[in-house]
């Protein structure tokens, strides 16, 4: 019996302004990468290509939202994929961490439009990080994400990475 080839990892697309999301993407790589060394690769949104969401075998996608919307990096790597992968990732698990200043509900709500257009499974519910910026200082200031939610988000990375790494997906 030939043993099965081994299955695409973890790709953690992310975009950030003001530091908040980059640290979420980290911290769920840091967690994935505890259980499956070499299994995971952390690419921002601007670098991203087809090519490499074609190539991962689940996602996890990390982005503040921007006036009620997905940031415009994450939307620009949408725009360039949506139709070139359009019916090539049916069924591959991805997830989601919003972190936004007062609900992350229009973000949460876009991608999880295209998530269903590509067929994506949602392995989790999505995760929103509230900052409670509210004014125009605080929304420009450098983030900091509280522990407890540094946590869930590698919890998530691990969870992702594990399963993949499993089979489960």
């Amino acid at each position: 019996m030939t043993p099965a080839a081994p299955r695409p990892g973890l790709l953690i697309v992310w975009c950030s302004h003001t530091g908040g999301s980059q640290a979420l993407a980290r911290a769920a790589a840091q967690g994935a990468r505890r259980e499956v060394p070499g299994g995971v690769r952390l690419l921002g949104a601007r670098r991203a290509t087809p090519a490499d969401l074609l190539a991962a075998g689940g996602y996890l996608f990390v982005t503040p939202e921007t006036l009620g919307s997905m940031a415009g990096q994450m939307k620009d790597l949408i725009d360039r994929s949506y139709y070139p992968l359009l019916g090539r990732l049916a069924g591959r698990p991805a997830a989601l961490i919003v972190c936004a200043g007062s609900d992350g509900a229009g973000t949460v709500r876009q991608m999880g439009r295209v998530f269903a257009g590509w067929g994506l499974r949602e392995a989790a519910p999505p995760q929103v990080v509230i900052t409670g910026a509210q004014t125009t200082q605080a929304i420009m200031a450098r983030k900091r994400i509280a522990d407890d939610r540094l946590r869930a988000a590698a919890d998530l990375g691990r969870a992702l990475a594990l399963g993949l790494s499993m089979g489960v997906w």
